[in-house]
């Protein structure tokens, strides 16, 4: 008969099926309780007077009578009848969940079963979670406000639908009715099933007060510890009692206050169960139902007995209680909490070295992670609940985050030595279990047929068990066995049972022990989940998060924060089928959380690695050669035996004086924050990657994402780049810094394993670019803008002088003084600087910023060549006609104009022949193995190659920053300014008059004093040297973009342009001429600087004793007589 009952499998199915209802149920609580999610049927403004109504009349609703406040609904039946259906069903699932409730319980009273948790352990533990099961999910289901509306409306909709009401409906009615006030009613269900409740409460009498003892006892009994009895390190841990040893303490008082709360009459009757329960009282103020649905212990309990005759006394134990709570609970919790954080870490320290030990002492672990988990529970639901009052600090640990930290390492230290553990039981199981439980059955005087199969298979499932199964790495799946150890609980603790277990204590030690054994060899993650999980913090995310601040203000605590993140992992196992929908809120909300804390610790460490960066710089940039002035004036003085000169103020420290200290002791600034990055850092160490739900975290990750934001601002910050007044950090300095902060990031290597090179690359080439990631300006934006707006727009107007002796420009000495001098930000060391920080990206971009300038000015310039065409038509027929020349020149205009345009181009180009040589030295530097094949490659191209291949080679040329015969970006720019309206024919006529209208204006420069040839400079003081490089360069790009023939048109302008010239020498009288020489140079320059133009050439049509004579004239002022 016993054996047809089934009570194991019931007990786990039941088990099962009641967490998924409580889950559920609170599920429904908690959006029906949120307006954000709270369905849009109970909040609309239509519903409102149904909802009023079905709540009124519930249960009996008049659908035929009352249809006015029905309206609503009848209009959306269907909406409603699918909107409500699933949680009308959630509510049959109570119904149909208490039936089996009660039928269980009422067979397991007939059966009269013996319940200890000393013995059948599980039998008993399965029995007491079914009935606080059972008890939240009733008391959850009270605590659902909407409940009435929901079933209310679902059962109107489907009369409507159907004309009939659902069947189940009065049932449900009347149960949600009963359960108006939960406790009064499980209180009258369970008076039949007291006797049972308190047999198995009872058992508890030695187990929980041995679990509830004060630090001070756990310290004197060195509790955890391995090192206190050094000669037993190797013994097996084990107890009569194992699995009670890691028992959950919550569990045990929720046990102990729901079961006395049912079955109360024995705590007027039974001393002991008095004393249980006052004991359970003075644990704490506060259980969990489920998630955040807490029991207020003390006022539920005294709002049930009050009223109750001959309970003033147990109301009296209550408030005592609840002082004692008041009074010691939380400084007693606290001081556990600061003895398991010194424990815990002794444990990891000697297991870490010596993994070994994880096999015989597998149940230390478990105890020290079920210990902890019940401090940290205790202290969560404390904290969010707690009354204001004085002692508010024992319910806050600003060292919380050491303590979640050592478990986390425990736990992973079990997951890592999974095999070890393993490999230790299976031949714990096979060599000494199997062999003890052999001797214990043979000595048993009786033994049935049901038990006596059932205890064999265990003997010879356990035989079987074999070390080269680890070897080979074969799944284990003991399962079986701990089903069938259930079942034989069952059976063995009915009342006439014929083999008793209370009679066989020995069996049930042994089984017991096994039992470990087993779960030790095929299941340890689930051991961790049943001692350490701690996804109840997801349910509390104010503490949660609050528990992370404190710790991150303690710099002790700085090392362990990685814990946190880290137990956001634990969150995706507490969910359940039954409620699939509450998966996606527990991942977002893990998520966040998650995210939130690593990006804290992240913004800590980078925080914490610019300053130490910053520091770096700051002693980096004492050592700059712009520094070194004041130390070289007072050696001269030294030197001299002059006094040094006094100025009131103390003299500066040289570099390096920060590094003498007289106290070691003594900490500086720099040494605290070392310390503290070796502090953050060392929190990485808890694990490289983690998984919260499906999603694989990198802590690293984080951190890497934090500096290379840090990084990007702290350059642009070093940039310094001020718009209004046109200031900006010299590159030569600002790649200083760079360079400083990029040696010091790479130190950070020695703390954490973090890939420094990828992150300096990363920012760095997005400082290549005209936008970062973000969509932030760039160093190349800002010097690119600055180069344009404010170096060459000062060029352009004569302000500064393209110097090409020096490779530089110069600022000219002008009354209004200016913000920045031009040779500080223009030379070679500059502009390699330049080309170091932006790269060949940046100097693309700044190129195709520099031709947009300079196609602004070509249309200026077509502009004007079409308006004077046909003068210029007759002069480039006449011009060997100096009469006829005279008179067209008098009716040409704007020839100014035309001049300052192309002088503007020619200093344009000539900054950008300086930027690409500086970028082809820098490239050369990095990568010569590159640089030799594309300038091979680009000597390979002749004029007879074809004109698509060759703009292609002088592409690449081009971005090395190779300087070619055709630049491919003006090419490219000229090309794009040609429109599909204009014939190209029309477009070379104008590109030919163009050369003719310079040609002819030559002579106009003349006239201007600032034309004179500086031979300090190497050009003309109103830059019309740089014409050379405007006329050669714009000339080909255009003829190669109409296909021309470039030498042939140059030499046309050569001819024409000399004879111009030639015909300055006929005005020997006129002040115009004053310049001549200088200007003579231009021809000179021209053809020197052009690739397709030749000495010869220009001698052919103009006098070389006119350039030697020029060249004289204007070096007469340079030359120097000797004595």
């Amino acid at each position: 008969m016993d054996y047809q009952q089934k009570l194991a499998e019931k007990l786990t199915i039941l088990n099962e099926r009641g967490n998924g209802v409580l889950i559920r149920m609170n599920y429904i609580k908690k959006i029906c309780s949120d307006p954000k999610l709270r369905p849009g049927f109970l909040t609309e403004k239509a519903m409102e007077p149904a909802v009023k109504y079905i709540n009124k009349k519930f249960p009996n609703i008049d659908f035929r009578g009352n249809i006015q406040n029905l309206t609503s609904i009848q209009r959306q039946k269907s909406e409603v009848l699918a909107a409500t259906a699933s949680y009308y069903d959630s509510f049959l699932d109570v119904i149909e969940f208490r039936d089996h409730v009660y039928e269980l319980l009422n067979t397991i009273d007939a059966c009269q079963c013996f319940f200890d948790i000393a013995f059948n352990f599980d039998f008993t533990k399965n029995y007491l979670d079914l009935i606080t099961t059972y008890t939240s999910v009733i008391v959850m289901l009270s605590r659902i406000d909407d409940k009435k509306a929901l079933v209310g409306m679902f059962n109107c909709a489907h009369e409507m639908t159907n004309g009939s009401s659902d069947p189940s409906y009065p049932r449900l009615g009347q149960m949600f009715l009963e359960y108006d006030h939960p406790w009064k009613k499980l209180t009258e269900e369970f008076g039949p099933h007291t006797k049972s409740v308190t047999a198995a409460l009872l058992s508890l009498k030695t187990i929980y007060p041995r679990r509830n003892l004060p630090a001070e006892q756990w310290r004197s009994a060195q509790l955890l510890s391995l090192l206190s009895t050094p000669a037993a390190m190797l013994d097996p841990a084990c107890c009569e009692t194992m699995a009670c040893e890691y028992l959950p303490l919550d569990v045990m008082e929720r046990w102990i206050i729901i079961g006395f709360l049912l079955c109360h009459s024995s705590l007027n009757t039974n001393q002991a169960s008095l004393e249980l329960w006052k004991m359970a009282l003075r644990s704490g103020l506060f259980l969990n139902y489920t998630r955040d649905e807490v029991l207020n212990i003390h006022k539920v309990t005294e709002d049930h007995f009050d009223g109750m005759k001959g309970y003033s006394k147990r109301i009296a134990d209550i408030k005592e209680c609840r002082e004692h709570v008041l009074a010691n609970c939380g400084a007693m919790h606290r001081e556990r909490r600061h003895f398991l954080r010194v424990a815990l870490k002794e444990l990891y320290k000697v297991l870490e070295d010596e993994p070994g030990l994880l096999g015989p002492k597998a149940l230390f672990v478990m105890m020290a992670l079920s210990f902890s988990r019940d401090e940290v529970l205790w202290l969560v639901r404390h904290s969010e609940n707690m009354p204001k009052m004085k002692t508010l600090d024992d319910y806050n640990d600003n060292q919380m985050a050491e303590l979640l930290f050592h478990m986390e390492k425990l736990r992973g230290l079990m997951r890592k030595y999974n095999h070890v553990v393993q490999r230790y039981h299976v031949q714990y199981l096979a060599q000494y279990d199997a062999l003890l439980l052999n001797d214990t059955i043979q000595n048993m005087y009786v033994c049935p047929e049901e038990e006596s199969v059932l205890m064999s298979s265990f003997v010879s499932t356990l035989s079987a068990l074999s070390i080269k199964q680890v070897d080979n790495k074969e799944e284990f799946d003991l399962r079986g066995i701990r089903m069938d150890w259930l079942r034989l609980q069952a059976y063995t603790s009915v009342n006439k049972a014929p083999l008793p277990l209370k009679d066989y204590p020995d069996l049930a030690k042994v089984m017991n022990m096994i039992q470990f054994h087993t779960r030790m060899v095929d299941s340890v993650e689930e051991m961790l989940y049943e001692t350490s999980e701690l996804s109840i913090l997801c349910f509390y995310p104010r503490v949660f998060e609050k528990m992370f601040t404190q710790s991150s203000e303690e710099m002790t605590m700085k090392r362990y924060l990685m814990s946190f993140p880290f137990i956001c992992s634990h969150f995706s196992q507490c969910g359940h089928p039954l409620c699939p929908e509450e998966t996606e809120i527990l991942e977002k909300r893990s998520l966040r959380l998650c995210v939130t804390f690593l990006e804290q610790i992240a913004k800590q460490t980078s925080s914490v690695v610019m300053e130490i960066c910053a520091e770096q710089r700051n002693l980096n940039d004492q050592l700059l050669p712009k520094h070194c002035a004041e130390s070289i004036s007072a050696a001269r003085y030294r030197k001299q035996k002059k006094p040094m000169p006094k100025k009131g103020e103390v003299q500066k420290e040289k570099p390096g004086a920060e590094s003498l200290r007289k106290d070691r002791t003594v900490a500086t600034n720099v040494d605290k924050m070392h310390m503290m990055l070796t502090e953050l850092c060392s929190s990485y160490s808890l694990g490289s990657d983690f998984m919260v739900f499906e999603h694989v975290v990198v802590p690293a990750e984080f951190l890497l994402s934090q500096l290379e934001m840090r990084l990007t601002e702290i350059i642009i910050k070093m940039t310094n780049y001020n718009q209004t007044t046109q200031e900006i950090t010299r590159p030569s300095d600002l790649l200083a810094g760079i360079r400083s902060y990029t040696s010091c990031l790479h130190s950070l290597a020695s703390y954490i394993s973090v890939d420094v090179t990828r992150l300096v690359k990363n920012v760095l080439l997005q400082q290549t670019q005209p936008l970062d990631s973000q969509g932030g300006p760039t160093v190349t934006h800002y010097y690119t803008t600055w180069y344009l707006e404010a170096l060459l727009r000062q060029a352009s107007s004569s302000l500064i002088v393209h110097c090409p002796t020096m490779q530089c420009f110069v600022s000219q000495s002008t009354e209004n003084e200016q913000s920045f001098r031009a040779e500080e930000f223009s030379d070679v060391s500059e502009l390699q600087s330049l080309a170091e920080l932006i790269g060949p990206y940046g100097m693309k971009f700044l190129g195709e910023n520099l031709m947009w300038h300079i196609t602004s000015q070509v249309s200026e310039l077509k502009k004007m060549v079409i308006e004077n065409m046909d003068i210029l038509v007759q002069m480039k027929n006449n011009f060997d006609k100096p009469e006829e020349m005279a008179n067209l020149k008098k009716r040409l205009t704007g020839g100014e104009n035309v001049l300052k345009r192309m002088t503007i181009i020619g200093v344009i180009l000539s900054f950008r022949s300086m930027a690409m040589n500086c970028l082809k030295d820098i490239l050369r530097k990095h990568c010569p193995f590159l640089m030799a094949p594309i300038e091979c490659l680009r000597d390979f191209i002749s004029p007879e190659t074809d004109i698509k291949v060759t703009l292609s080679v002088f592409e690449l040329a081009s971005a090395a920053g190779i300087k070619c015969d055709i630049d491919p970006a003006l090419v490219a720019a000229i090309g794009s300014m040609q429109t599909d309206n204009t014939p190209v024919e029309e477009e070379f006529k104008l590109s030919r008059l163009l050369l003719v209208y310079i040609a002819v204006s030559l002579p106009i420069l003349a006239l201007d004093p600032n034309s004179l040839y500086s031979r300090e400079h190497g050009g003309h003081n109103n830059n019309i040297h740089c014409l050379a490089a405007a006329i050669n360069q714009l000339a080909a790009a255009m003829f190669t973009a109409q296909n021309k023939n470039i030498e042939q048109q140059l030499k046309e302008f050569l001819l024409l342009a000399s004879s111009t010239l030639l015909q300055l020498g006929q005005n020997v009288e006129r002040m115009d001429v004053k310049n001549r020489e200088s200007v003579y140079l231009l021809l000179h320059m021209i053809v020197e600087d052009s690739p397709f133009l030749s000495q010869d050439m220009l001698e052919s049509c103009f006098p070389y004793v006119l350039l030697r004579n020029a060249y004289r004239e204007v070096h007469k002022a340079f030359v120097i007589t000797l004595a």
